[in-house]
């Protein structure tokens, strides 16, 4: 079973367990129920503590999280192999290519983001499991946070900031915000639309170089809506290249050009880290052939 230990610090004393593990350690209130159901799940100098019981500076509080493995893929021609950008014993930062589903869909049995780390973590003698931090689209590439832990689960997404890299068309300068509620368009299933009655959405953008009739844009969000980009860059008159499901032409790329090129983080055991993962080939080719000079994640 997987442990962490917390020391309380000073100003955390008599403050009760609950509000300590669920504050500055970041303990989701589902893990935090789960591990009382654990034999010696939260103790402190081998103690058995309570939810409510007080907590005194100094001391070491440890958590001890519930046993998990997760059914492994059965991969008849071998499983795929794993990009690994970053590995440390509570996260892994897998570069995700296009084409590829995070979960299976009804009738998938393998191919997916969730069979190839699995069979990656049981191949490494590690606990296949299977907490992805946040999901990309089918075709857009780059960098997923896979959690190897509970804890680590919901204690790094806070920390988690990143950036996507879109070619869009048309050419522009200098940068800007859409802050326009996203929700779905009617008559669709998947299609999202920005609408008066939808979820609000913040994307923070830069145009970064012009060429060939595009621009490559740097775009931070604030929120994490299904299709955010994409809906907001076509929102403002520049779609997506190869973005066909909301506007963009497919000329140059057969799928939308968008990346997740770098996260920061906090990892409960590796500290702050800052991962990046280069651009793939399609979109490489891409900004080669409308000569684009910026073609490396940076």
């Amino acid at each position: 079973m997987r442990e962490f230990s917390f020391t309380v610090p000073e100003r955390y004393e008599g403050v009760r367990v609950r509000g300590f593990l669920r504050g500055p350690c970041g303990v989701s209130t589902r893990l935090l129920a789960q591990c009382k159901r654990v034999e010696h799940g939260i103790t402190v100098a081998g103690e058995q503590r309570i939810a409510t019981d007080k907590l005194h500076a100094g001391e070491v509080i440890t958590l001890r999280l519930p046993q998990e493995q997760e059914r492994l893929p059965v991969h008849p021609n071998g499983a795929p192999p794993l990009a690994v950008l970053y590995e440390d014993a509570s996260v892994l930062a897998a570069d995700k290519p296009a084409a590829m589903i995070i979960y299976a869909r009804a009738g998938q049995l393998t191919g997916t983001l969730r069979d190839v780390a699995l069979t990656y973590l049981e191949g490494r003698g590690e606990t296949p499991v299977f907490h992805p931090l946040y999901r990309l689209d089918r075709d857009t590439t780059g960098i997923v946070l896979l959690a190897k832990d509970r804890y680590s689960a919901s204690a790094v997404p806070p920390t988690v900031q990143k950036i996507y890299w879109a070619v869009c068309e048309g050419e522009f300068d200098g940068s800007g915000t859409v802050a326009k509620p996203i929700g779905p368009q009617a008559g669709s299933k998947v299609r999202q639309c920005v609408c008066e009655n939808g979820r609000p959405a913040v994307t923070h953008w830069q145009a970064v170089e012009s060429a060939g009739g595009h621009t490559l844009v740097k775009c931070v969000l604030e929120t994490g809506r299904t299709h955010q980009i994409r809906v907001h860059m076509a929102s403002i008159g520049h779609p997506l290249a190869g973005d066909d499901f909301y506007g963009g032409g497919r000329q140059w790329i057969g799928r939308q050009a968008l990346h997740c090129g770098s996260a920061q983080f906090t990892s409960p055991t590796g500290g702050e880290q800052c991962v990046t993962a280069p651009f793939p080939k399609d979109f490489c080719e891409m900004l080669q052939k409308l000569h684009f000079q910026h073609i490396r994640v940076r």
